[in-house]
């Protein structure tokens, strides 16, 4: 959760000096570094993210919000 509030905050902050009178080496030096924060951010999900959903049963591969009638065949 760190990871994401800490890029979504530098995103935030990146857009308002842009958008302000702000020094550009500020603006630029936050660009420079944003692809590295981005794969720290996706790193982070995908090695300690966890899912809370229901699992798929054994012969289940698909919707969990539809249920077996429902779904038809085009």
């Amino acid at each position: 959760m760190f990871a994401v509030i800490t890029v979504s905050v530098v995103l935030i902050a990146h857009c308002v000096l842009l958008n302000t009178n702000a020094p550009r080496s500020i603006s630029y030096f936050i660009f420079s570094i944003s692809p590295f924060l981005l794969i720290w951010l996706v790193y982070t999900v995908l090695r300690f993210g966890t899912y809370h959903g229901t699992g798929l049963g054994e012969e289940e591969w698909g919707y969990q919000d539809k249920s077996k009638g429902e779904l038809s065949v085009l």
